[in-house]
C-alpha cells in the first residue's frame, strides 16, 4: 500500500562522497517520506511540500520520532552469532584456535544452525542493520538455513559459506578437499543466488565467494575459486575475505601469510600473485564488488591498488579495539580513495548496532596519533554506515539514502523510548534549533543510541520484525 511516514528524516544523500558528506546531511524537522506500493521511495522531503499525487495516500504519523536509512554491515560473522565477548587477550590467531572454530564446527548441527539462523535475523532487525555482508557457516545445512530464515524475514543479505581448506587441528571439522569447496561453492551460488527474484538487479538474496583468509586457503584453492569468481561475477556474485587485520612481528597474520606464499606483500595472494615471488597463479579477486574485511596494516603500494581496482574495505573499529588488532590509518586509507564502509566483524566485534561501532570509530581515530588524528564529522559517520556501505556492495542505486527513488530501506527511531536519550538531545538540542543544528543533533543520536530506540525497521517499505 502506498503510504506517507511523516517524521524528522535525518540522512546523507547519496549524491554525497566522503568528501562532501557534511554538504548532502539533510535534516527536515517536518518530513515526509512517501512509499509507492512497490516499496520504493516516490517523494523526501518536508510534509508541507508533499506532491499532490502523494496527497491521497494514507499518513502514519511518527513524530516526534527520526526516519533514518537502514544501515549496511559490510562484516560480519553468521555462525559468531553468539560468540561475542570471548576472552583469549586480544590475539586474533590464538581467539580463532581457541574459540572460533570450535564454535563454529557446533553448526555441523541442523538444530544448532537452524536456531541461531532464527537469531542471527533477529539480532539484526533489532539493531537496524536491513543489509549484511555475512561471512557464513562452512556448512550446507547452516547456510540453507540462514538463506531460508533471511528471506522469510524479508532482509538483505549478501553472504558466502567461508571457505577452509586449510587450518589447524582445532577447525579440522569446518576443513574441505579443494574440489569439495569449488562444488559447495558452486552449489550454494546455483541454489541461493538472486533466488527471491531471479535477478540479481532486484534481488534480495546474493552470494559471496568467502574464503575466510589467506591462511586458510591452499594456492589450488585460490586459483580454482579464481576461475570460478570470474565465471560467476557476471551474474553479481560477490567476493569477501579478510585483509591485514593481525601484525604481529614473526607471528601475527601479515608476516605468516606473506612467509607461507613467500610473496612480496599480502594482498598480492588476492590479486592473482600467490605464487612464490608473487609470481601469477590464476585470476584476481579485486574489482567492485569485492570486500576487504580490516585492511589495517595495509601498505601505501597495497591502498592504491585497492583503490585502483574498485575494490572497497569494511572498517571494523569495534573489532580492532577488542582483538587489539591495531588501528585503521583513517587518513591515509580514504586518501588511497577507496570506498571505506563499516563493519561490526561479530563476533570479533561485540556491538550489532552500527551507530555503536560509529562511537568507536568516532574515538579511535580521534587517538590516533599526530597529524594523523582526525575528529570525523557527524554526516561522515553516518555516510560511512549507509551510503558508503551501498557504494561498497554496488547497490548505492537502490539504497544507502532516504533520497526519492531510492528503495525503502528505513528505520523508525523514538528517542523517548531510550531513557535519558529524549532527555539529553532536548537538552542539547533544543527544538526550535533542529534545523540549524543538525549536525548536533546526528551526532548525539550516533553516539547514544542504543537499540532500544529503534522502532520500527522497513526495507523495501515492508516492515520487518
Amino acid at each position: 500500500m502506498s503510504i506517507v511516514r511523516r517524521g524528522h528524516i535525518l540522512h546523507v544523500s547519496s549524491r554525497a562522497t566522503l568528501e562532501t558528506a557534511r554538504e548532502h546531511l539533510i535534516s527536515v524537522e517536518d518530513g515526509a517520506l512517501a512509499v509507492d506500493d512497490e516499496g520504493r521511495i516516490a517523494y523526501s522531503g518536508p510534509y508541507s511540500a508533499l506532491p499532490h499525487q502523494c496527497r491521497s495516500w494514507a499518513v502514519r504519523d511518527h513524530r516526534p520520532g527520526y526516519l533514518l536509512p537502514g544501515l549496511i554491515d559490510t562484516h560480519i560473522h553468521f555462525p559468531q552469532v553468539h560468540s561475542t565477548g570471548l576472552y583469549v587477550g586480544g590475539q586474533l590467531l590464538d581467539w580463532l584456535d581457541r574459540h572460533i572454530f570450535p564454535t563454529e564446527s557446533r553448526f555441523a548441527d541442523p538444530n544448532v544452525a537452524a536456531d541461531a539462523a532464527w537469531a542471527f535475523c533477529s539480532r539484526r532487525i533489532a539493531v537496524g542493520t536491513t543489509t549484511a555482508l555475512v561471512f557464513g557457516s562452512a556448512f550446507p545445512a547452516a547456510q540453507n538455513a540462514l538463506f531460508a530464515a533471511t528471506h522469510h524475514r524479508g532482509l538483505r543479505m549478501i553472504c558466502g559459506r567461508t571457505i577452509q581448506t586449510s587450518g589447524p587441528p582445532t577447525a579440522k571439522k569446518l576443513l574441505t578437499s579443494e574440489n569439495e569447496a569449488i562444488s559447495l561453492t558452486r552449489e550454494e551460488i546455483s541454489r541461493w543466488h538472486a533466488k527471491d527474484t531471479g535477478n540479481a538487479a532486484t534481488a534480495l538474496l546474493h552470494v559471496a565467494i568467502t574464503p575466510r583468509f589467506a591462511l586458510s586457503v591452499t594456492p589450488k584453492t585460490l586459483a580454482e575459486l579464481g576461475d570460478l569468481y570470474h565465471e560467476a561475477r557476471g551474474s553479481g556474485v560477490y567476493f569477501q575475505t579478510h585483509f591485514s587485520e593481525d601484525n604481529r612481528p614473526g607471528v601475527g597474520e601479515v608476516d605468516s601469510t606473506k612467509r607461507l606464499f613467500q610473496t612480496d606483500s599480502y594482498l598480492d595472494v588476492y590479486d592473482g600473485k600467490f605464487l612464490p615471488g608473487s609470481r601469477p597463479g590464476g585470476l584476481s579477486f579485486l574489482g567492485p564488488r569485492a570486500v576487504l574485511a580490516h585492511t589495517v596494516h595495509a601498505t601505501d603500494a597495497e591502498l592504491a591498488r585497492i583503490a585502483q581496482t574498485g575494490t572497497a574495505i569494511s572498517h571494523c573499529p569495534t573489532s580492532q579495539l577488542f582483538l587489539g588488532s591495531g588501528t585503521m590509518p583513517w587518513r591515509r586509507t580514504v586518501a588511497s580513495g577507496a570506498t571505506v564502509s563499516l563493519g561490526s566483524d561479530i563476533g570479533g566485534g561485540d556491538e550489532w548496532l552500527l551507530t555503536r561501532v560509529l562511537n568507536d570509530c568516532y574515538k579511535v581515530h580521534m587517538n590516533e596519533q599526530g597529524a594523523a588524528q582526525v575528529a570525523l564529522h557527524p554526516a561522515e559517520l553516518l555516510y560511512t554506515a549507509t551510503v558508503a556501505g551501498a557504494k561498497a556492495l554496488c547497490l548505492d542505486e537502490r539504497i544507502g539514502s532516504l533520497d526519492s527513488g531510492k528503495e525503502a530501506d528505513f528505520l523508525v527511531v523514538r528517542t523517548q523510548d531510550q531513557p535519558w536519550l529524549d532527555e539529553l538531545i532536548e537538552k542539547v538540542v533544543p527544538k526550535e534549533h533542529r534545523d540549524l543544528e543538525a549536525e548536533q543533533l546526528l551526532f548525539s543520536l550516533i553516539m547514544g543510541m542504543k537499540e532500544e530506540a529503534i522502532s520500527e525497521v522497513y526495507v523495501r517499505g515492508r516492515l520487518v520484525s
